[in-house]
């Protein structure tokens, strides 16, 4: 079976033409879009999806400061309610299957209220997404992050949990740049939600976030685990380039996140992932060189099997 690969697009705030065309052109099958409704018109996004003979594989929450599910203010749970909801709508419009969702802030890492409450408001909530999801037609995965990033969902079993509380086919997301700080073994973790029949998306970066290939993962027994887990679907890229400001740096050209042309929210987002603004040779070098380092792992984990 080939490998199917997707790639996230926040990284690198850019044109959605531009990011597409990059994407076919290094061979990927398909994009798991910014979770940022307001910025994309389906109707286009559609036709450059067929133009460059991509498909939307679904999008993923950008849980920037103010969208929350487990935050103490009832309106600003309400708001993050319905962002989530329309995450969902613009997957449903590009033909995507899944919604990869983060219940809480990202760098939010103090809670707001008692365990139980907490716990109960992502319930909740999530319970209300899970609602218009069925209705659009779209899988909600929820994404363990790392402690780093949040308090909240960190660990496998953690959403596994969750997802089972939310009901309906609410599944997982499993990060293996999150699972190599939190797993004690992230094959089984795989293997364990991709049992339960919850393993919905695998996101992809190496133990040090550069793409896959620059860091300690042995993307061979990677890629076994994804299979042996019964995960099919889409690996979606998902490196973070860190800026480096010593003089040991080789990456002198990757500029503060304020260069970015984003959002205040995103510039945020990105400078608390430790990135910047990448530039356009350094970015096309990463996704070329995950696709071709997932792919030839692939091929060597066929041909032991031959």
């Amino acid at each position: 079976m080939a490998l199917k690969l997707a790639m996230h697009n926040w990284m690198r705030p850019e044109p959605i033409e531009t990011t597409l065309a990059r994407l076919a052109k290094f061979g990927y099958d398909g994009i798991e879009i910014s979770g940022e409704p307001a910025t994309y018109d389906p109707g286009q996004v559609k036709e450059l999806l067929a133009k460059h003979n991509l498909k939307c594989w679904g999008s993923v929450t950008l849980m920037v400061h103010g969208r929350d599910l487990i935050h103490e203010d009832h309106y600003v749970r309400l708001g993050s309610i319905q962002y989530a909801k329309d995450c969902l709508t613009l997957a449903s419009k590009l033909g995507g299957e899944i919604v990869t969702l983060i219940p809480s802030t990202v760098g939010k890492t103090a809670p707001m209220a008692s365990v139980e409450q907490e716990w109960r408001w992502a319930v909740d909530g999530i319970k209300e997404c899970q609602e218009h999801a069925e209705k659009v037609g779209v899988k909600i995965a929820i994404e363990p992050l790392n402690r780093f990033e949040t308090y909240f969902i960190n660990r496998h079993d953690q959403a596994l949990e969750l997802a089972h509380q939310v009901g309906g086919n609410c599944g997982v997301c499993l990060d293996f740049f999150h699972m190599n700080i939190e797993e004690d073994d992230w094959a089984k973790a795989l293997k364990t939600t991709g049992d339960a029949g919850k393993l919905y998306d695998v996101h992809v970066a190496d133990n040090n976030r550069m793409p896959p290939g620059e860091g300690s993962i042995d993307w061979k027994r990677a890629v076994e685990a994804v299979h042996a887990a019964g995960y099919s679907d889409y690996l979606t890229v998902e490196f973070v380039v860190p800026v480096d400001r010593t003089p040991r740096s080789t990456r002198k050209e990757i500029g503060d996140a304020t260069e970015a042309e984003a959002s205040e929210g995103l510039i945020k987002f990105l400078r608390d992932h430790g990135t910047g603004a990448v530039p356009e040779q350094y970015y096309d070098r990463y996704v070329k060189d995950s696709a071709t380092h997932l792919r030839n792992s692939d091929k060597q984990l066929q041909s032991a099997k031959a």
